[in-house]
């Protein structure tokens, strides 16, 4: 299952392991005295921000500029007890304000449609990456076994018209970057922006990773994961004791606090990138999924009634989403979430809303079948992708379509 690595375990435990240069932080339960002297260090201001697990903090209002103790203090304190996509904070932190003439975006994941990693890189960094132009952006995929190396960040900064003075060490901190990713069994890591001075100096100033937690180089000698406040919602309660009660399967989910798509996704480290590309994209995931584990009929069964009976009413798209499995029968998995869905919409009543299908794997037709008579049963507009049709390429449409169908519904409140 993904673990969620949040910027200050990167900035505490990670950065300094790495060489990765980033600003210099404090804890926000310091004394008075020692955030009165950082402020001083760092030229009277710094940024005050939750530690906790979901993103969003900016657009949350939980991260505040400030520039006196006292400011500091009061900002700690509305901080830390806020509640973000239903979740709390750990602590929150300080870290100083670092003066840029460049902005820069860069994330590397798991690419399905490479079947490697891939690293992506743009200079518009702050912005969210799917308002970026195409022109304005670069992907790039890396060799598993040589890397990514300086030379081949210097070419695609090049491209970019990054200026000449500035290349040299953001290229050499990304060539960190990516050691530690391919070190640490992450899945996903994304920075943005990454401040880079008028001196060249580049600092990571925004950070959030998933980290696979059954891989063994997960497993970092000195590396301890925080505790975070347990703020389960109910629909994670449900599931994970659900989860609990058979050893066939997997059900195991967590709640993103989206407000458009409902996934159900199988596939360990496929569930993880498509709801990086769905978030990326802007169709805002209800919850992070991964089911699979070649359930029986009734353990899908009953894992797809609880999602649906918690998210069903809410969601703006269902969609149906896993790489091509090894050994999960796709017609019991299918025709259980078909069972489930036609179940919640005689409870719910009339619903509609598109859904979305992609999947491979044994008995795939048949699965489809089943899926399809029970879509069209409920006069559900629908679309299936083929097993050879990328997860990410699927997560893309699935996050364009929900966004039309929220800007439909406003429009026609």
């Amino acid at each position: 299952m993904p673990e969620f690595i949040t910027e200050y375990t990167f900035l505490t435990q990670f950065a300094k392991r790495y060489n990765i240069p980033v600003p210099r932080q404090i804890d926000g339960t310091a004394s008075r005295k020692k955030i009165k002297e950082a402020l001083d260090e760092w030229g009277g201001e710094a940024i005050v921000k939750p530690d906790i697990l979901t993103g969003k903090r900016g657009k949350a209002g939980a991260i505040e500029h400030v520039k006196s103790p006292q400011e500091a203090l009061a900002a700690v304190k509305r901080i830390s007890g806020m509640e973000i996509r239903g979740r709390n904070p750990r602590t929150a932190y300080l870290v100083e304000v670092i003066p840029s003439q460049l902005e820069a975006y860069t994330a590397i994941t798991y690419n399905s449609s490479m079947l490697q990693p891939s690293f992506t890189l743009s200079l518009e960094g702050g912005m969210d990456i799917e308002e970026v132009p195409e022109e304005k952006k670069m992907t790039r995929s890396v060799d598993i076994f040589k890397g990514l190396d300086a030379y081949q960040i210097s070419e695609m900064l090049e491209k970019l018209k990054c200026p000449q003075k500035l290349i040299s060490s953001f290229s050499r901190a990304v060539v960190s970057l990516w050691d530690m990713f391919i070190s640490t069994g992450m899945q996903t890591i994304e920075i943005n922006p990454w401040r880079i001075t008028p001196s060249g100096q580049a600092f990571a100033c925004d950070f959030k990773a998933t980290v696979d937690s059954a891989n063994f180089k997960a497993k970092v000698p000195g590396l301890e994961l925080p505790d975070y406040p347990d703020s389960s919602s109910s629909f994670e309660e449900e599931m994970s004791a659900w989860n609990e009660s058979s050893h066939q399967g997997q059900a195991h989910v967590s709640d993103l606090g989206g407000d458009k798509i409902l996934p159900i996704l199988f596939g360990g480290g496929a569930s993880t990138i498509i709801t990086e590309t769905l978030e990326t994209a802007g169709g805002s995931p209800m919850f992070l999924s991964d089911f699979g584990g070649n359930p029986p009929y009734e353990r899908m069964l009953g894992t797809a009634k609880i999602c649906f009976k918690h998210r069903l009413a809410d969601a703006k798209l269902l969609l149906i989403l896993g790489g091509k499995a090894n050994n999960t029968f796709i017609d019991i998995t299918f025709q259980a979430i078909a069972d489930a869905l036609i179940h919640q919409v005689r409870e719910l009543g009339t619903i509609n809303i598109p859904v979305v299908v992609g999947r491979g794997g044994p008995r795939l037709v048949k699965g489809l079948l089943a899926l399809k008579q029970a879509l069209e049963y409920l006069q559900l507009p629908y679309i299936i992708f083929g097993p050879d049709t990328p997860v990410t390429m699927v997560a893309e449409y699935a996050a364009k379509l929900s966004n039309a169908v929220t800007a439909y519904q406003e429009e026609n409140a």
